[in-house]
């Protein structure tokens, strides 16, 4: 698998990770009475979002194993 596919791949996985973290929890913030409450949880799920942007970039960068690509 080549570093370019890998990007890709890579990208495409954290858009829909995003996706299906920040949808879910704007919906409910937005039409529950609670859901004001769930802004507590927002800054870690954009700190996880993070983490996982940044493991994700490190697999895609990384050099395939000998005898690969």
């Amino acid at each position: 698998m080549t570093t370019r596919s890998r990007l890709v791949l890579a990208v495409a996985a954290w858009s829909l990770a995003a996706t299906a973290v920040v949808l879910p929890l704007v919906w409910l913030i937005n039409t529950r009475d609670w859901g004001v409450a769930l802004m507590l949880v927002v800054p870690v799920a954009v700190y996880g979002l993070l983490r996982l942007g940044r493991a994700l970039e490190d697999w895609a960068r990384s050099r395939p194993p000998p005898g690969e690509g």
